[in-house]
C-alpha cells in the first residue's frame, strides 16, 4: 500500500525514475480498488460509474508511473506508444517493464535502488 500512495502523492511526476516494485504494486492496488468499484458498481446499480470515476482518477498517475519506470531502464517515455502496435507491442512494453533497473544513475536521475 505504502508503494501505491508513493505513486499518488507524486500523482503527475513524469521525471525521475521508478522501481520495479513501485510500478508493480501500483498497479496491483489498482487492479484490486478496479475489481472492488466493479462489484460495487453492479450491487448499487450505478452502471459503472464508480469504476469509471476511479479510472479517470488515477489515468495520470498511472501515465506518470509507467513513464518513470521507462526512465528507469533508461528508455524516453515516448517509448509508451510501442504500445499502439497491436499485440507485439504490449509484449515489448511489458518486457520493458519487467526489465531491472540500469544500476548507475542515468539521463534521469539517480538510481532509485541507492536509497533503499
Amino acid at each position: 500500500m505504502e508503494w501505491y500512495l508513493k505513486v499518488l502523492k507524486q500523482y503527475v511526476g513524469f521525471s525521475g525514475r521508478a522501481r520495479r516494485k513501485e510500478y508493480w504494486m501500483f498497479y496491483l492496488f489498482n487492479a484490486i480498488a478496479m475489481i472492488v468499484l466493479t462489484v460495487l458498481d453492479r450491487v448499487l446499480g450505478t452502471d459503472q460509474f464508480l469504476h469509471g470515476l476511479y479510472s479517470l482518477a488515477v489515468l495520470l498517475p498511472g501515465l506518470a508511473v509507467t513513464f518513470r519506470r521507462l526512465h528507469d531502464t533508461g528508455r524516453s517515455g515516448a517509448w509508451i506508444l510501442i504500445a499502439l502496435i497491436p499485440f507485439i507491442g504490449v509484449i515489448v512494453l511489458l518486457v520493458f517493464m519487467c526489465t531491472d533497473s540500469q544500476a548507475d544513475d542515468n539521463q534521469f536521475g539517480p538510481n532509485p535502488k541507492a536509497t533503499f
